[in-house]
């Protein structure tokens, strides 16, 4: 993690906020589906030092990747340099946007490596999961819904119009009679 200085006053207060929304159950259960997916045994404790540790290279989510979808990342960084590492992850983000998650299901590369925002890296996992699921395979959280667009006729829109609308209720005349906001005024 890289050194930056203390937070004071508004900035601490929202990275404070961002980082209450860590779920340490959720976060066990995502790397539970990593190593479930890439074959590999490791510590799969939700605590964010763990998470972090097990995912800040970024070698493990390329391997994910290409598990749900081979050769999406061809070729890993197995260097220590830290950059090959951001490069890792961004890999990883760019391929989960290819493969159908939007900008705000993924994360942003600082946001794990430097373990600003890890609730959203396990968004984007919980994400990944749904959309693996859809495809067939293992996923992660619940089921993806399908589409259902329903197309009317114009005989039966136009059946909608002829509703009287005091058939949906009553509702004791238009007036504001018997209506306060606030206090009262006190004379």
């Amino acid at each position: 993690m890289a050194d930056r200085p203390t937070k004071h006053g508004l900035a601490k207060e929202a990275f404070d906020k961002v980082q209450s929304k860590y779920d340490v159950a959720h976060a066990h259960e995502a790397l539970e589906w990593i190593r479930e997916i890439i074959d590999e045994q490791f510590d799969t404790n939700g605590d964010m030092d763990n998470v972090y540790n097990q995912l800040k290279d970024g070698r493990k989510l390329c391997r994910l990747m290409n598990s749900i979808v081979p050769n999406s990342i061809p070729k890993i960084n197995n260097s220590e340099n830290s950059f090959k590492l951001m490069e890792n992850i961004a890999r990883f983000a760019e391929a989960a946007k290819v493969f159908g998650l939007t900008d705000a299901e993924t994360f942003q590369t600082v946001d794990l490596y430097e373990k600003m925002n890890l609730h959203q890296v396990i968004v984007c996992l919980f994400a990944l999961g749904r959309k693996a699921q859809k495809q067939g395979m293992r996923g992660l959280g619940p089921k993806e819904s399908d589409k259902n667009e329903r197309t009317f006729s114009a005989e039966t829109l136009k059946q909608g119009n002829m509703v009287i609308s005091t058939q949906y209720g009553y509702n004791k005349g238009a007036t504001q009679a018997g209506m306060n906001f606030g206090n009262t005024r006190h004379m």
